[in-house]
């Protein structure tokens, strides 16, 4: 992963200025300035494939009673050793307090050394300092999901079909296999069944089954009216949520 080998030295460095600075919480921190809110890609949910570069947008929003003089480059730490580090924030003030410090940092699964390991839970570290030079260091200022990419697809046969036959609904659910550069299915995971009637914009859930050892979907249903058959997955920790596009049968 990116900047692997310098994790040591840069939490090192940080840590130093931590105790150069005048400290008055154990910690981080100096006077009243204080971390508000913070938010990854806009939903705290990042998700990489296995080719296409991901930029990872981090907004930082901070107060104090002097207004908000800039912010350190955020630090993204993840499982099994995961870190990056974003560019230099740009931050904007909201009012006479509060200012919102983004950053972004470009992850490319082609060039940057992601392992499926790195899949899931991950924080912000951030550091921001007010005009009055009071600042505030935390870890953990934040946290959002990073995930492998997931697909999902379904094809419902024959078409057409007379009513009250059965109908055959296959698919596949696989995700991105950093190691590899591959998607690969997702083996025991449950997988809804969803049915939209043609005129209707409504999915409901028929039954759930879940994937074979393969990431393979196969069950069957009775033919009752035109309409969109799709598979829905929920997502876990290190996968998202998605849904296969519906596919149409005509029931006669």
């Amino acid at each position: 992963m990116r900047i692997r080998a310098t994790v040591a030295a840069v939490s090192g460095a940080l840590a130093l200025t931590a105790l150069a600075a005048p400290v008055a919480q154990a910690d981080g921190g100096y006077g009243d300035t204080t971390i508000t809110k913070v938010v990854v890609d806009g939903d705290n949910k990042v998700s990489v494939g296995t080719s296409s570069p991901k930029t990872i947008k981090v907004s930082v929003t901070a107060k104090d009673d002097s207004g908000i003089q800039g912010a350190e480059p955020f630090v993204l730490k993840g499982p099994d050793h995961g870190y990056f580090t974003t560019g230099k924030p740009s931050c904007k003030a909201t009012s006479s307090t509060t200012s919102t410090c983004t950053a972004s940092v470009l992850v490319d699964p082609k060039v940057d050394y992601l392992y499926n390991t790195n899949a899931g839970t991950w924080y912000v570290d951030a550091w921001i300092d007010a005009k009055d030079d009071d600042f505030v260091w935390r870890e953990k200022a934040g946290s959002f999901k990073f995930q492998r990419a997931s697909q999902l697809t379904v094809n419902a046969s024959p078409e057409p079909v007379k009513k009250g036959k059965t109908i055959t609904v296959t698919g596949k659910l696989s995700r991105a296999n950093w190691e590899t550069g591959k998607y690969a299915g997702y083996t025991g995971q449950s997988v809804k069944l969803q049915f939209r009637k043609k005129n209707s914009s409504t999915y409901t859930t028929l039954k759930t089954i879940k994937t074979d050892s393969k990431g393979n979907l196969k069950t069957t249903v009775k033919a009752s009216a035109d309409g969109y058959f799709r598979y829905s997955f929920a997502g876990t920790t290190t996968t998202p949520a998605v849904n296969a596009t519906g596919d149409f049968v005509d029931v006669k």
